[in-house]
């Protein structure tokens, strides 16, 4: 379950001002950190930067149907493309 601070940061990116999506928004929020995890991305940390973007550009793609699907897809594979070759963010050896 996501903190109330992270919901409100991606019903903001999402431009939602009701809380009537608030349990979808979170359940979003969990399956995109469940996908990066499947991906090998063990930080899981929403506070950090990089994650907590990966995390609403998940959401974007996945909340309602955008126009602009494909271009936010492509966005999120390369952010999680991109985590899972930082260091830090997976167990992989070097």
């Amino acid at each position: 379950m996501a903190n109330q601070q992270t919901i409100d940061k991606v019903k903001l990116a999402l431009r939602v001002v009701t809380s009537a999506f608030d349990s979808e928004i979170d359940d979003l929020i969990d399956a995109g950190l469940a996908d990066m995890g499947i991906a090998g991305i063990t930080e899981d940390d929403d506070t950090n930067a990089l994650i907590l973007r990966a995390v609403i550009t998940y959401c974007r793609v996945n909340f309602g149907s955008p126009e602009d699907y494909d271009r936010l897809k492509a966005s999120y594979d390369e952010q999680k493309a991109q985590l899972q070759m930082a260091t830090g963010f997976t167990d992989w050896e070097a």
